[in-house]
């Protein structure tokens, strides 16, 4: 004959945690922040500018505008290689991030594309600015005075077209012969080549202008 009764609950004991004893874990280790040359192992990094023959006299000129932020700001030696035409730049063991060099690089190289060197510092300032390059017969293969013309228009009488785009996109723009540079922001780059190809496709600058209001107006609502 089975028993109704039903089994007696499993009893489980819970035994008293050992409180650990203060000290058994090792005290967690502090390291100083590696400095630019550690990262590198040590290695001095080098970079190298072309100085392009019409930009020799204006380096001269404008040398201690450029050496001063580089040099005492930015913590990267810089000298002129008279023999070789070229800027070099090297890191030291004080400099603060190895990204410094190549910041200093893109400035000097704005400087000989023909940028202004309050304009061209403004890489050392900000991260998001670049500088893009194109040439007009990227855009259309122009020849003689249709080339000479495409170039009258992007400028404009007394360069009112290309201040009117700068203003605008908020960018600088350097016409050097057919070449064009623009130093800007990725978005502001992208609007003012827009507007530069559409003068070298023959659009007459008004119509450039209307269309250039409408998107700046887009851009300024979007921020």
């Amino acid at each position: 004959m089975q028993s109704s009764k039903a089994p007696a609950p499993m009893e489980v004991e819970i035994a008293p945690r050992e409180q650990k004893s203060e000290g058994t874990l090792p005290a967690k280790p502090k390291f100083e922040p590696l400095k630019a040359h550690e990262m590198s192992d040590g290695r001095v990094q080098f970079r190298k500018v072309s100085v392009p023959p019409h930009r020799y006299s204006p380096l001269k000129k404008a040398w201690m505008e450029i050496y001063t932020p580089v040099y005492e700001q930015m913590k990267i030696d810089v000298r002129m290689n008279l023999k070789a035409r070229k800027v070099e730049l090297k890191t030291r063991s004080d400099t603060p991030d190895v990204s410094n060099l190549q910041k200093c690089a893109d400035f000097v190289h704005a400087f000989m594309l023909g940028f202004d060197v309050i304009d061209a510092i403004a890489l050392l300032r900000l991260d998001e600015l670049y500088v893009e390059s194109f040439e007009i017969k990227d855009v259309k293969t122009l020849r003689g005075e249709h080339l000479s013309r495409a170039i009258g228009r992007l400028s404009g009488k007394g360069g009112k077209t290309k201040f009117a785009i700068e203003n605008a996109t908020k960018t600088r723009i350097v016409i050097a012969d057919t070449k064009i540079h623009i130093l800007g922001s990725f978005q502001n780059i992208k609007v003012a080549r827009d507007s530069l190809c559409s003068l070298i496709l023959g659009s007459p600058a008004g119509k450039v202008y209307s269309k250039l209001r409408q998107v700046t107006a887009r851009l300024a609502e979007r921020f």
